[in-house]
């Protein structure tokens, strides 16, 4: 299905947008939990995979929740055995965050349910649409890098 528009106006663009990058997004999320874990948990563990050291209260402001929030979260990947903490390398009063090796596998498990979910779609597709695919990759990663 091509989507027409009658003219790139960005809030037109939006508006037939918006819908497909929802239900792609809902659908992935949903392949994270068929891994066994909260769409937020592998969130979360995947934001302290990229960022070794964090600590709690950053990555509470990171993902815009309270921090008592985010503890309970952190407690509940540290009691899984997905995350360690560790004496902040600088500040000894502080302690930071690490994936363990547990954690990253569950981390490669949630990748692959989700990979092979949009690979198993993406082979339906003609070449053509494959195409359009890869050619939307960059804007949308321009969308996100113009974030404040």
């Amino acid at each position: 299905m091509t989507v027409q528009l009658d003219s790139p106006e960005p809030t037109k663009l939006a508006e037939a947008l918006r819908p497909a990058l929802l239900r792609v997004s809902r659908r992935l999320r949903q392949e994270a939990q068929r891994a066994g874990v909260s769409a937020l948990d592998a969130l979360i563990l995947g934001q302290i995979m990229r960022v070794p050291g964090v600590g709690v209260c950053d990555l509470a402001d990171a993902e815009q929740m309270s921090r008592p929030t985010m503890s309970s979260h952190v407690k509940r990947l540290e009691a899984a055995g997905w995350v360690v903490r560790a004496d902040h390398a600088d500040d000894g009063r502080r302690s930071g965050l690490a994936v363990t090796p547990a954690g990253a596998r569950q981390l490669e498990a949630i990748r692959q349910h989700r990979n092979d979910w949009l690979a198993a779609r993406i082979a339906k597709l003609d070449p053509a649409a494959r195409d359009d695919l890869g050619a939307a990759i960059a804007p949308l990663l321009q969308l996100l890098a113009l974030e404040p």
